[in-house]
């Protein structure tokens, strides 16, 4: 299998360009990111109608990676809880090596292809549960692995990866293949690969939690109210919704905890 994602980059002598250069050629590679992810916009569709039959059961979402792809995973998963009020326990990314390969590499942590796997089963994983592989190359054991035994426990399974016909997207009930072509610097998947996976990752979790109701209009309605910011944006909206003062809409919304339930017993 030829990997896009390893093909030579279509500069050279990168060293001898200027800072302008540089800033200039990395951008004009950015552009082709979204297009390529709209090509794949059928493919999310599938995957996300399918994923919220089960998540309305209860099935929750898992994100399995490494390195970046990994770590990409992680950070959408978590930014689910304070943007949508749900559950820490709903949308989960996992990533090979544990908690502390988020901020440093470990060795050989994604060539184990038991691990990934493993670490779905600490979480009493059941078929109405969803797995998303994410790997810019398509061939990393730990999320092959993983996905491999999701499948045969009959799990909705996806696969987010740049690289067509890839094992990854081959095993993957519902692929996802952006394909962004070869990076500024050859082989660096953190750059348009990784960007056309926070991207694509922003659409799937973002329709799911629409989906399941937690947005109202263009509002997070249910989003924790973790810090200063939030509770001014929370008590805008309720004092837009009910057509009060900005001083009622804030004890309205810290009296009732969400924009939702403020709303709800204010109108």
């Amino acid at each position: 299998m030829k990997k896009v994602t390893e093909s030579d980059s279509y500069y050279s002598d990168l060293e001898n360009m200027s800072v302008n250069e540089l800033l200039s050629n990395i951008n004009r590679e950015d552009k082709k990111v979204a297009l390529a992810v709209e090509e794949v916009i059928p493919q999310i569709e599938a995957f996300v109608t399918a994923t919220l039959v089960n998540m309305k059961q209860g099935g929750r979402l898992f994100y399995i990676g490494a390195g970046t792809s990994g770590r990409l995973g992680i950070v959408d998963a978590s930014e689910c809880p304070p943007t949508f009020g749900v559950s820490d326990n709903i949308v989960i990314g996992l990533i090979a090596g544990g908690d502390k390969a988020i901020r440093k590499a470990v060795e050989r942590a994604e060539d184990d292809v038991k691990q990934g796997w493993e670490d779905l089963m600490k979480f009493e994983i059941t078929q109405k549960d969803t797995v998303v592989g994410i790997a810019a190359s398509g061939t990393t054991p730990y999320v092959l692995g993983g996905l491999k035994n999701a499948n045969e426990l009959g799990c909705i399974t996806g696969g987010i990866t740049c690289n067509p016909e890839s094992p990854l997207s081959e095993l993957a009930k519902f692929p996802i293949v952006p394909i962004v072509g070869p990076e500024f610097v050859t082989g660096s998947t953190r750059m348009k690969s990784g960007t056309a996976q926070k991207l694509v990752l922003n659409m799937i979790s973002t329709s799911i939690m629409i989906g399941l109701g937690h947005v109202k209009g263009n509002k997070m309605v249910d989003m924790q109210l973790s810090n200063d910011k939030l509770v001014i944006r929370g008590a805008k909206m309720v004092s837009n919704e009910l057509n009060i003062s900005f001083e009622e809409g804030k004890k309205l919304l810290l009296q009732h905890g969400s924009v939702r339930k403020a709303v709800e017993h204010g109108g």
